[in-house]
């Protein structure tokens, strides 16, 4: 059995969706605002076109799965309008960019008894999964601190002429830049306590409506410390996508410029060996992004639906890193004025 795909948004990460439901399902059908848009998609994949999500969740009933690849604003409202007609949903970071929006979502998800799974494809990353793996079996021993460091560039190109950039439809550099990063931190070392956040715009203050530059303390609740510094101010290109652990047992850097690289490593009595190579980044010609995993993702959703699996992103920690977003911006808010 191939599950059936509808994929809402055609902007530049849609294609990478298209590209993996093409591989493992079938794509039924595409959707955007904008006619031309929509149609140069589906004219490529040679699916059926709409512009408004409300005739093609009417019209497309024999679908299984609804992809949200709309601006982060809009993942809400649309994940639930997929979820009350009766589909699956896989939505693309973040999950959204309010936690109220997220508690709707997962609430929706329940109530129909169907599944809302979250992108969350830096897990997936090497490095990422060999020293997830040590965490859990306790080779480092108790971590004491942790160093998150994403320094990248975003200029004004980036932002030209699209709802990136704005606050009621992007929501902040760490919601579409580094949430993922975000991500990892909840899902390798625990949930935050307390953040302390300072932030400012240097170069893009005709561009954008929030910060392009922060600089974040953290407490963990198993009482760990971090730091998190974050830019898209990194000159011409993206420099580093780093985390640094610091444990009772060992040292670790997992680096490169999107964390796929183990750079460093001194641990008692341990060594990781032979880890394997990953994908590529996501390359959209004038600017790169995270790690390309979304064929571990479609992979995953694959295992759920059809052969019970075990999901690899749950709704309820998509929501988790909305929520550590949301505590680091209110603080800004508090120590900016």
């Amino acid at each position: 059995m191939k599950i059936r795909f509808a994929l809402i948004g055609c902007g530049r990460i849609a294609e990478r969706h298209a590209e993996h439901i093409k591989a493992y399902g079938t794509l039924v059908a595409v959707c955007d605002l904008v006619q031309e848009k929509a149609n140069n998609f589906g004219g490529k994949y040679d699916v059926k076109v709409y512009t408004e999500i409300d005739t093609l969740l009417q019209c497309e009933k024999n679908i299984d799965v609804v992809v949200i690849c709309t601006p982060n604003g809009l993942h809400a409202a649309h994940s639930i309008k997929a979820l009350r007609a009766g589909f699956h949903v896989l939505c693309e970071k973040p999950m959204a960019i309010k936690v109220e929006d997220c508690i709707e979502m997962i609430a929706e998800a329940k109530k129909v008894k169907r599944t809302l799974f979250a992108v969350k494809q830096n897990r997936f990353n090497p490095p990422v999964v060999a020293v997830k793996d040590a965490i859990d079996k306790g080779i480092l021993g108790r971590i004491y601190s942790v160093q998150l460091s994403c320094f990248w560039n975003r200029n004004a190109d980036y932002y030209h002429n699209s709802w990136k950039g704005t606050k009621d439809l992007d929501g902040g550099t760490l919601f579409t830049q580094f949430s993922h990063f975000i991500d990892l931190l909840y899902w390798m070392i625990g949930d935050v306590k307390r953040a302390y956040c300072l932030t400012s715009n240097f170069t893009h203050q005709e561009i954008i409506e929030f910060e392009d530059t922060g600089v974040v303390a953290i407490e963990f609740d198993n009482g760990a410390l971090g730091t998190i510094n974050y830019t898209v101010n990194s000159y011409n290109k993206n420099m580093e996508g780093s985390l640094t652990i610091f444990a009772e047992k060992g040292t670790v850097k997992i680096g490169g410029e999107y964390l796929n690289e183990l750079e460093y490593q001194n641990i008692e009595g341990f060594e990781f060996k032979n880890i394997p190579a990953g994908n590529r980044a996501n390359n959209y010609g004038s600017y790169v992004g995270s790690m390309s995993n979304h064929d571990k993702v479609y992979e995953n959703l694959i295992q759920v639906l059809l052969h019970n699996g075990s999901i690899s992103a749950s709704a309820f920690e998509g929501m988790k890193t909305v929520e550590i977003i949301e505590k680091i911006y209110q603080s800004s808010k508090q120590l900016n004025n």
